[in-house]
């Protein structure tokens, strides 16, 4: 990354983006689990949620350690924040994340529903699975940032075109600010304000 680049850049925390999946695709999850234990399916019920516990286990177990490396790697090497560098809101980052993101959403819970005609539940609870993995990549950078002391940003123009993909080719590098910057904590969730009698 240019140190010397003076141009304003936009800069949208990292956990935040990684975090903004993770609720709709619990949630659709759970709704698309609920519907289809009612159905009998192929399986009959009882298979059917014993296959979606072990998918929500899998997902939960493995997408917190997708391109784990590569976020190492990219928080390491993360450069100073600059005074020409505009912080993102939270709500921002993870609104234009799920816009961009809602049809894929919406498909996913279809597929979910579709697949509880074969294996009752299962779909569902792999879909919930992966949000819960996505939370606790999101907790996973959250401890790397406390223990570094710091937040980790990145360029929004090297998001993809969904406002996705922190670690994808696109980026360069991360920046970095103080532990109190923005108005997210250490691994994306909302800052809540001190109240003061």
């Amino acid at each position: 990354m240019a140190r010397g680049d003076r141009r304003v850049q936009g800069l949208a925390r990292v956990a935040v983006v990684v975090r903004a999946g993770a609720a709709p695709m619990w949630w659709f999850g759970v709704l698309a689990a609920g519907v289809g234990v009612l159905l009998p399916g192929i399986t009959g019920r009882r298979i059917g949620v014993m296959a979606g516990a072990a998918l929500f286990i899998v997902a939960a177990a493995v997408v917190p350690y997708t391109r784990r490396r590569r976020y190492t790697a990219l928080a390491r090497g993360a450069a100073r924040a600059g005074k020409h560098d505009v912080l993102q809101d939270r709500a921002v980052t993870t609104r234009n994340w799920r816009r961009a993101h809602r049809w894929w959403l919406v498909l996913a819970l279809a597929l979910a529903l579709a697949s509880s005609f074969a294996v009752p539940a299962a779909g569902g609870m792999l879909l919930a699975g992966a949000g819960t993995g996505l939370r606790l990549k999101a907790a996973w950078l959250g401890r790397r940032e406390r223990a570094d002391d710091v937040l980790l940003w990145i360029r929004v123009d090297w998001l993809d075109k969904r406002h996705g993909a922190p670690a994808g080719k696109p980026v360069k590098g991360y920046r970095s600010t103080g532990i109190a910057a923005g108005d997210a904590t250490p691994g994306g969730a909302r800052r809540r304000s001190d109240v003061f009698a």
